[in-house]
């Protein structure tokens, strides 16, 4: 659709409990606060708007930017709002009020993604312009300037204690950066094309890449030597993740399909068959118990990990789902296309209600376009 609207629907019987409507233009990134109860959006319209995620109220309309907002995020308190732009600019915002306390300044091309250091001081950027910064959270102050990448940064992750940084790019290589001093402390070379995803392990002792050369290296950290190659998967590798237990890797690819692989071994445990086209997204449910993985087949597909078994297949995006991820606390999956983003509520039962943000595109991990962040959203009665 292109009404442009956020809808709520109740999956099991398709009533439409909830239509927000604001925005004038294509959403392109959604992200809830930390405690549930609020959703932004970021739009081609140039606004972001908050919204009650129980409730049709919109909140707040932050106006400010000149361009398309790529990527939005919320503080890990919930107290402020973090904003990306083709405008070239970082803004951050006060949730409560709505007033735009900074401006972050620096970047020479569109920044495609922002995120929050674990800690919230700090807010990282990436951008078309090759690189990646570092602002002070208080002050608006750039601290570091990330150069070394030599094409587009596609990705970038936190390590879980904040002290590094990983990106990923289309010069082929993995970086890594010490956050306190920017120095780049590793660059990792073995991929033959785009890196298109990087993560930490929940211990951050190694990072895992994923490439459009077909591969999966895993990266000893901070030694920087590619323990594992796994090899396997005849198209691009889109999308890479660890599960919360740090044991498994989970990759999906061009080749249709969604493997499961030993980090220990490096063996393939599970090849998770029945997507009929590119799977773009993935990630395991924070129990590590399930696997849902994003398709140009227009399908979001739920998988038991132990094995292999599909669970669900939730229909309704009439386009390719570039982006899929479970809320924090497992109950909820957020499925984005160039078509709507949809909010499906995962219990014992089968899904019972969806969100539509219709026209957004979103891309989880940091990609050139934009990306996305998932939390638990209150349950709407039907």
């Amino acid at each position: 659709s292109y009404d442009t609207s956020v809808r709520v629907w109740d999956f099991s019987s398709g009533v439409e409990l909830l239509q927000l409507n604001g925005h004038i233009d294509s959403v392109n990134s959604v992200a809830f606060s930390p405690d549930g109860k609020h959703i932004v959006s970021g739009s081609w319209d140039k606004s972001m708007r908050v919204w009650n995620s129980s409730t049709d109220a919109e909140i707040l309309q932050l106006n400010g930017h000149t361009g398309s907002v790529n990527s939005v995020a919320f503080s890990p308190d919930g107290i402020h709002i973090v904003s990306g732009s083709s405008d070239e600019s970082v803004q951050l915002w006060d949730f409560s009020t709505g007033a735009k306390i900074l401006q972050l300044n620096g970047h020479t091309d569109s920044v495609n993604s922002v995120a929050f250091s674990p800690d919230g001081r700090h807010i990282v950027s990436g951008s078309w312009d090759e690189s990646v910064r570092v602002w002070d959270f208080l002050t608006g102050a750039e601290i570091l300037q990330l150069n070394g990448h030599t094409s587009s940064v596609n990705s970038v992750a936190f390590s879980p204690d904040g002290r590094y940084i990983a990106s990923g790019s289309s010069d082929k290589s993995v970086q890594v950066w010490d956050f306190s001093s920017g120095v780049e402390l590793l660059q990792l070379n073995g991929h033959t094309h785009d890196v298109n995803s990087v993560a930490f392990s929940p211990d951050g002792r190694h990072i895992v890449s994923g490439s459009y050369d077909k591969s999966i290296w895993v990266w000893d950290f901070p030694m920087g030597a590619g323990i594992l190659q796994l090899d396997g998967h005849t198209g691009s590798v889109n999308s890479v993740a660890f599960s919360p237990d740090g044991r498994q890797i989970v990759s999906g690819s061009h080749d249709k399909s969604v493997r499961i692989w030993d980090f220990s071994s490096g063996l393939e445990l599970v090849q998770l068959n029945g997507h009929t086209a590119s799977v773009f997204s993935v990630a395991f449910s924070p129990d590590g118990t399930h696997i849902v993985s994003g398709s140009h087949d227009k399908s979001v597909k739920v998988w038991n990990f132990s094995n292999g078994v599909e669970l669900l297949q939730l229909n309704g995006h009439i386009n390719t789902v570039f982006s899929v991820t479970f809320s924090p606390n497992g109950t909820h999956i957020v499925s984005g296309s160039p078509d709507e983003a949809i909010l499906f509520q995962m219990q014992s039962q089968p899904f019972l209600h969806h969100m539509l943000i219709r026209q957004g595109l979103l891309i989880t991990l940091g990609t050139p376009l934009q990306m996305v962040a998932f939390i638990h959203v209150t349950q709407t009665n039907t």
